[in-house]
């Protein structure tokens, strides 16, 4: 077969490509380098988040995907054409076929924006699935099955919470809090409480160390090093578990908000399901230590995490490729 598929988790933070047989073949950061003058791409991936807040005038690193939609439509074509390069290799004889994963709320200009994108990136043919979809196959939930399976994605950008039943998304949110935005609520916190202004990736490294939903019996710390605001010198400080868990109070107060939205859309019979089965936590985010816990109390539902958090949309999007037939129900219409 000389025709290659792809399928791709189009990420706000980062982009995961699979190929059928082979895997995940790319986890990249979804960043890209460019000239300010001519707007030339000069790195893409790794080497451009290397050059995240170190770049001189004439160059800017950027994302140029926001909350989970192109927010800069050359540049995204431009990253998606370096992926496919990279995943394809060498001389190809046809364009391959790429399955791009997107949030369930998308808008269909925005959808649109997508598929075209991926074509003029050198796609043969463009389909769309929905994360909370991918998410759950990749989970290995069984979406076609008559009964409620809920599944709570927690991206870079977006958080997408759906109910699935016979294929389809039966009831589902997605609201525009994702790592991204816990991300900036800790750099605030930061700043305001110890006066020290610290970087994107600084605030990442706080979340995944040291961060947690809720406070920890023995609360974890970490050094931090950034600039003083006031004095404008470098400093170091010291930031605490129980810091961070303040920091994200307002992003898990609309998270759990969001939850509670969709399981007072469900109808009652899959609702019924969801509380037999619980609701699954997916995406990167999704590994917040006690998160599920925290999820679980205000809904009484029990709240499982997924394996491979961070893996599950681009896997599920992977086999719903290769089983085109199966999942015609799941996936929008080709370009």
């Amino acid at each position: 077969m000389l025709s290659k598929k792809i399928a791709i988790d189009l990420g706000t933070a980062n982009t995961l490509v699979f190929v059928p047989k082979k895997g995940i073949v790319i986890n990249e950061p979804s960043v890209v380098a460019i000239t300010l003058k001519d707007r030339r791409v000069l790195a893409v991936g790794n080497e451009a988040k290397d050059m995240l807040g170190r770049t001189p005038d004439t160059i800017v690193a950027q994302k140029p995907l926001k909350d989970g939609v192109i927010a800069d439509y050359r540049t995204t074509e431009s990253m998606l054409r370096y992926f496919i390069n990279k995943a394809v290799g060498g001389v190809r004889l046809f364009a391959p076929e790429v399955m791009i994963a997107v949030p369930a709320g998308i808008t269909s200009t925005e959808r649109r924006a997508v598929i075209d994108a991926t074509i003029q990136a050198g796609a043969k043919a463009a389909y769309i699935i929905k994360q909370p979809i991918a998410s759950a196959i990749g989970a290995g939930i069984p979406i076609g099955s008559a009964s409620g399976h809920m599944i709570i994605e927690i991206g870079g950008g977006t958080s997408e919470i759906a109910v699935i039943s016979l294929g389809g998304i039966v009831a589902n949110t997605s609201v525009r809090i994702g790592g991204t935005k816990i991300d900036a609520a800790i750099q605030e916190y930061v700043r305001k409480q110890y006066n020290l202004a610290i970087g994107e990736r600084t605030s990442e490294d706080l979340k995944i160390q040291i961060g947690s939903a809720l406070p920890l019996k023995e609360p974890l710390s970490m050094d931090v090093r950034g600039r003083d605001v006031i004095t404008g010198l470098p400093r170091t400080a010291t930031v605490t578990s129980d810091d961070v868990t303040q920091a994200i109070q307002t992003e898990l107060h609309e998270l759990i908000e969001a939850v509670k939205s969709v399981l007072q859309e469900t109808p009652p019979e899959l609702a019924a399901d969801v509380i037999d089965k619980g609701m699954v936590l997916s995406g990167g985010s999704g590994q917040l230590r006690n998160l599920d816990e925290l999820l679980s109390r205000p809904t009484d539902v029990p709240v499982y995490v997924a394996d491979d958090c961070l893996l599950n949309v681009v896997n599920g999007t992977g086999i719903a490729l290769e089983n085109l037939d199966s999942y015609k129900r799941s996936i929008m219409e080709q370009k």
